[in-house]
């Protein structure tokens, strides 16, 4: 049985920039595995944008 893995990003994060860039719809319909791998990439580079003007702050 596989275990889920813990991610850096909290579960509210992940919803905020989902809907941000616009593919919430998907993750509510379809869960984190029916993004695009395009759509995980922006989301990841989005988050470091995020960490990044934080810590200029």
């Amino acid at each position: 049985m596989l275990g889920r893995r813990g991610g850096a990003m909290s579960d509210q994060l992940k919803e905020e920039i989902a809907k941000e860039l616009g593919f919430y719809d998907t993750v509510q319909q379809e869960g984190w595995g029916g993004i695009r791998a395009k759509d995980a990439g922006n989301m990841v580079k989005r988050a470091i944008e995020i960490a990044e003007q934080q810590s200029n702050m």
